[in-house]
């Protein structure tokens, strides 16, 4: 069975697509050598110029093509204005940091309904927000275009403020049963034993069997597992997962998180 393959394109991940139709894109000048790809089996995502297979024709320059960094990132910074429709739930909120309580997530949601939280003052400039466009949480007085967004200029943030919520998101990838559809989203309540992930509409039901990479930056707690939905949220915003035979380096990963957090 040939490699499913990602990219990262305009701040977007893409696919899964074949090995043939990367190539025909970078063949077409549609993928540089400092984009982004990630396949099964890679420990984080790499730049193509770093990917051998990927690589045609003459060799690569290293002094044209400076190496990649220990921890890839997309430097791409996150605004608003991307979020064309502003009903597609695609935004996760940490609330309990702004208010000096324990922290939760929670979402996804549109930007409409991040406008109506943040008027009803439950959400703040403090509040911390995530895209899966994103590297890690971000205050939301820090989006660029947060004055224009909610209609007052962004509040003074400390940087002690900013390193409250140092913990990288658990970002899920997954597929229900035989799916071909790719799933991503926002891992809490992690345990060993399972745990929930938040999903823009999911339509899985309690039964389903998943298949699951959770890939965060941080790739200290990557892991796979596979299981089967316990639960289904409400409005179909994410489900409850429990694992089946967990292996040993999954454990591991998911222990070192919770004693770190």
């Amino acid at each position: 069975m040939a490699d499913n393959w990602y990219y990262v394109q305009k701040g977007n991940r893409q696919g899964p697509v074949d090995v043939a139709v990367i190539s025909s894109m970078i063949t077409k000048q549609e993928l540089k050598s400092e984009d982004f790809v990630w396949k099964k089996g890679f420990d984080n995502w790499k730049k193509i110029k770093d990917v051998t297979e990927l690589q045609f024709g003459a060799p690569v320059s290293h002094q044209e093509f400076p190496a990649a960094p220990e921890m890839p990132t997309i430097e791409k910074e996150f605004s608003f204005t991307e979020l064309q429709d502003q009903e597609e739930r695609a935004l996760f909120i940490r609330t309990g940091n702004d208010r000096g309580v324990a922290s939760s997530e929670y979402g996804p949601f549109s930007l409409k309904q991040i406008k109506q939280l943040f008027k009803e003052n439950r959400i703040n400039g403090k509040t911390f927000l995530f895209h899966v466009s994103m590297n890690e949480w971000k205050i939301l007085a820090d989006v660029p275009d947060y004055q224009q967004v909610f209609g007052e200029l962004p509040p003074q943030i400390k940087d002690s403020d900013r390193r409250t919520s140092s913990r990288k998101p658990f970002v899920a990838r997954m597929f229900v049963q035989n799916n071909k559809k790719l799933f991503e989203g926002l891992c809490r309540d992690v345990s060993i034993g399972g745990m929930q992930v938040l999903v823009n509409e999911f339509k899985g039901q309690v039964g389903d069997k998943i298949s699951i990479n959770v890939h965060p930056e941080n790739s200290d707690f990557h892991f796979t597992a596979a299981g089967v939905v316990v639960r289904v949220l409400e409005g179909n915003s994410g489900f409850s997962f429990r694992f089946n035979g967990l292996n040993e380096d999954a454990q591991r990963a998911i222990e070192k998180y919770i004693q770190d957090n």
